[in-house]
């Protein structure tokens, strides 16, 4: 079993406001470099590496992923934090809000990758989906995780850097992480968590701010539109012009929305 207490994470800036973001598929806690550089004075951001990504070990493939993210990043946590996510972090992180709510000072999912929303609401742009997410899952069941790797970066990578141009050690990283995808499957189609459940989502009272990109897939328009109806008094910011990895792509204007989101929340602790 994979031991959740050797998750790694490093840590951005030195601001008072402490600050935990969750990567997406196939990236790494370096992914945060960019917002984190934007709010160095104002946030000390923790980011960690998802197992069998960055500088975190392999899972051993016998926990449920999940599951074993979960646990994980509640080992990084003893006091209230404010929470971000970006894509399969975003879902990890609605998780924590919904389990942990005392460790969720405000909560924020970029881009959250909650295709059960989408199951309930709008059963056309799933089918869209997985036509999109097709040839990836043939070529995991065919055991080519590179091509695996290359397709998923090209569905969801916004298109910024093409595979050939990426350096050979950030195609291996990625192929390395690719095979988590089809572990988190029930996670992100299914609800297996059951967040849907009746009363869970409208339970969260922190601050939620629901950020999407403007040139996104439009079953992120639908999975951050249920969202919103299904948590009260969450916010919907959108990054115009941004894609998927808007993070990335759009740091500053993603910090400029983080710098709203938490003025929203209570004051961090002063040392």
């Amino acid at each position: 079993m994979t031991d959740p207490t050797t998750l790694f994470s490093r840590s951005f800036g030195h601001g008072p406001r402490t600050v935990l973001a969750l990567h997406c598929t196939i990236a790494h806690s370096g992914a945060w470099r960019g917002v984190a550089t934007a709010m160095e004075d104002e946030i000390t951001l923790r980011a960690p590496d998802m197992f069998s990504h960055g500088r975190s070990p392999d899972w051993d493939e016998t926990d449920d992923f999940p599951d074993l993210m979960n646990r994980a990043i509640g080992h990084l946590l003893d006091r209230p934090a404010d929470v971000v996510g970006h894509s399969f972090g975003a879902l990890l992180a609605l998780r924590l809000a919904v389990e942990r709510p005392h460790l969720v000072r405000s909560l924020t999912l970029i881009e959250p990758v909650f295709f059960a929303i989408a199951m309930q609401d709008a059963p056309e742009d799933i089918a869209h989906e997985r036509e999109t997410m097709r040839p990836v899952n043939a070529a995991l069941a065919a055991g080519d995780r590179a091509l695996a790797a290359r397709l998923f970066n090209r569905a969801w990578g916004d298109g910024a850097t093409r595979w050939p141009a990426l350096r050979q050690e950030t195609r291996a990283a990625m192929t390395r992480g690719i095979h988590v995808l089809p572990a988190s499957h029930a996670a992100i189609y299914d609800d297996r968590a059951g967040l849907l459940r009746p009363g869970r989502l409208p339970s969260l009272n922190m601050p939620v701010m629901l950020l999407r990109g403007g040139k996104s897939a439009s079953i992120m328009t639908t999975v951050v539109a249920g969202l919103a109806r299904r948590i009260p008094h969450s916010e919907t910011r959108v990054v115009e012009g941004a894609g998927h990895m808007l993070p990335i792509t759009h740091p500053k204007d993603t910090a400029s929305h983080l710098r709203r989101q938490f003025a929203r929340g209570a004051e961090p602790p002063r040392a």
